[in-house]
């Protein structure tokens, strides 16, 4: 399928998820172009990774709507999902199948007549020629990690939602991630989202940020955007800076004051 840079890959209008009485996720919209990175940022419990799945189709959301290159994950799924990836934060591999194995097993799924070539550029690419053969027991959390993005990178998806995929990687490996997510923006015109807490990660590789806090947007735009709209911060403000400065204002916006004692 042909990818148009005129109009979104992943695009989300009022998507919301509500578990009882609790809203995880609060009418958000968002929108990711071919070929840009979006960083999703917030505290713990923000909604990040719930907004993910249910963008990506893993759970249903309550409401809102979500497209993948023009398909609606809630109408056209099977469409959708075959133009996506979701790389969770704990890796799932399967107990008795290696490395290569993972790799044969998703590219049959996904029909692919290149296998070959795709894993061996991917293994050389995430430096785990001397791993195609171990189970993943055999592995540490950095190399399952690897395994997990080379999956889903495999098919060359248009559409990548990653959730803190820097999680157990040494500094030469969160070097190789970062340019290796660029690249699949940069050459391969992929629409991705990034969750991290890593926040120098998303400084430097997003070209959009997205912050929510309870499951609300709180500001979304570039960082050179925002940091013109808000007033109070330091001289060359980094993203830390203005994320505990937003989110640090809504807790106390959203925090009524204690009432005084009766007597």
């Amino acid at each position: 399928m042909t990818m148009d840079e005129t109009k979104p890959q992943i695009w989300s209008r009022g998507l919301t998820k509500v578990y009882e009485e609790a809203k995880a996720v609060d009418a958000l919209d968002l929108a990711v172009s071919a070929g840009r990175v979006l960083g999703l940022v917030g505290p713990n419990g923000a909604g990040k990774t719930t907004a993910m799945r249910c963008m990506a189709g893993i759970i249903p959301a309550t409401s809102g709507r979500t497209e993948i290159g023009g398909f609606a994950i809630e109408e056209q799924p099977l469409a959708a999902k075959a133009l996506l990836s979701f790389v969770p934060d704990t890796p799932h591999l399967f107990d008795y199948l290696t490395v290569e194995e993972h790799l044969r097993f998703s590219g049959r799924i996904h029909q692919l007549t290149d296998i070959e070539e795709r894993i061996e550029r991917l293994l050389a690419e995430f430096e785990l020629l001397d791993k195609r053969n171990h189970l993943p027991q055999a592995l540490s959390r950095g190399m399952k990690q690897k395994v997990a993005i080379c999956l889903g990178f495999l098919h060359d998806p248009m559409a990548m939602f990653l959730d803190e995929p820097l999680t157990g990687l040494d500094p030469l490996g969160i070097r190789r991630m970062k340019d290796a997510i660029q690249r699949r923006a940069e050459e391969g015109g992929a629409a991705i989202i990034v969750s991290s807490h890593q926040l120098e990660l998303v400084d430097a590789i997003c070209d959009e940020i997205f912050i929510i806090d309870g499951g609300k947007q709180v500001v979304a735009g570039t960082v050179e955007q925002i940091r013109a709209d808000i007033q109070g911060l330091p001289e060359d403000p980094t993203l830390e800076d203005i994320f505990f400065r937003l989110t640090e204002k809504e807790a106390t916006q959203e925090t009524p004051p204690e009432e005084a004692p009766e007597r």
